[in-house]
């Protein structure tokens, strides 16, 4: 039994640093909540104008501020109080979401004055989910031993993704039945609730050596520390290449309807994400591991590996079954990367680094999205994602050569 036991993930985080407990269980809680105004804003939209290029154009505008949010959060991490700056954060994501709730209240019709008022709070709030995401990254450090990083990073990517699953589950169910007004009403009321919890950290005061002030300088500081520190830009640019060339998601719309059928989205969703979840649960050899370039070689290969298999399945449970293959992979790569970076990255410069990680964690899939789409209308799905696949595969193969054997 203790050999089984090795495999599953370390809850140790949780009990024996109470700091990190209540961060965590904040974090599940606001990953189910977020997901519900998540859902509920591409239903405004449409319900509003009755077009899906809006829906698509309002995703894309919400990048750029999304972008500018993580990377003055970042900054900001290394120049203030962390527990203050989640504070504050969270407060106004609350207040955000209680206004998208005021404003969705009296169904308002088809207008441009609904409409913009709607992109406005979208764009005040996707600034604000950048900036938090930057903070939050560079707390885990700070809450957990270093030896307890792996386990610490599994913890908080399950309770990303199960947010991820359940959330758009329950959101579907609330929308069907009560309207959108309540997804941003629990939202809101998620996010204040969890200020208590947030309040009973301890003081994260500016670590030493941080910037004084969090302007374009110190980002720029940050961003050059990324570029020229060999094993933290390969690290990054792993997760690039997996991200753009690999993430198949935007053909799955056209999969379901020219392979598998109308149904099949919902399985293909499932698979990759249900895929991540088992991959964090079975996280217990993570703690052994000690050369993490070897480890995020050989998960970002398996990622592409399993991409590619996916591309030339021809069955709805053969591509059930690499999605799944390519989640456990990708859960590896995000937890032996986070890992690297928190222990190679001194902490005054672990918030503008966690800005630049939510960088390509919002831009990644985005343009992944589009060069998946191009590739999918000239040469059909099939070729998109295998060659997809198979890039990732060779990019990563001809990058490893700047990982060292260990972390630094």
């Amino acid at each position: 039994m203790r050999t089984d036991r090795r495999w599953l993930l370390d809850p140790a985080p949780l009990r024996a640093d109470r700091g990190f407990a209540r961060f965590w269980a904040t974090s599940l809680v606001t990953a189910l909540a977020g997901q519900l105004t998540a859902v509920a804003v591409p239903l405004q939209l449409y319900g509003l104008t009755h077009d899906s290029t809006w829906v698509g154009a309002a995703a894309l505008a919400g990048l750029a501020p999304m972008v500018l949010g993580a990377l003055w959060g970042g900054a900001l991490a290394d120049a203030a109080d962390r527990r203050r700056l989640l504070l504050r954060g969270s407060a106004g994501l609350a207040a955000v979401s209680a206004l998208l709730a005021a404003q969705a209240a009296p169904a308002p019709g088809p207008g441009v004055c609904a409409l913009a008022v709607l992109l406005a709070l979208v764009t005040v709030q996707q600034a604000l989910f950048g900036m938090v995401s930057g903070v939050r990254g560079a707390v885990v450090p700070c809450l957990v031993a270093a030896d307890r990083l792996p386990a610490a990073n599994a913890l908080m990517a399950l309770a990303g993704w199960s947010g991820g699953i359940g959330g758009p589950l329950l959101a579907g169910v609330l929308a069907a039945t009560v309207g959108l007004t309540p997804l941003y009403l629990l939202d809101a009321l998620a996010l204040t609730a969890a200020l208590l919890p947030l309040r009973g950290l301890p003081r994260l005061p500016a670590p030493a050596g941080g910037p004084a002030q969090a302007g374009l300088r110190a980002i720029g500081a940050g961003l050059r520390t990324l570029t020229g520190h060999q094993v933290l830009r390969t690290a990054y640019l792993a997760d690039a290449v997996a991200m753009v060339f690999g993430m198949p998601a935007a053909l799955f719309p056209q999969l379901a309807q020219e392979r598998f059928g109308p149904a099949s989205i919902g399985v293909l969703s499932a698979a990759m994400a249900g895929g991540v979840v088992a991959g964090n649960l079975l996280s217990g050899p993570a703690a052994r591991v000690r050369r993490y370039g070897v480890a995020i070689t050989v998960a970002v290969c398996g990622w592409g590996f399993a991409v590619a298999g996916f591309g030339l399945a021809g069955r709805l449970w053969v591509a059930a079954g690499w999605l799944a293959l390519s989640g456990l992979a990708l859960a590896g790569l995000s937890l032996f990367r986070k890992t690297l970076m928190q222990r190679a990255a001194p902490d005054a410069m672990r918030g503008r680094l966690q800005g630049a990680d939510t960088v390509i964690a919002a831009g990644g899939p985005r343009l992944a999205g589009l060069l998946h789409g191009l590739a999918g209308a000239a040469w059909g799905t099939g070729w998109a994602i295998t060659g997809g696949g198979i890039l990732v595969i060779l990019t990563m193969l001809a990058t490893a050569r700047g990982f060292r054997p260990t972390p630094p």
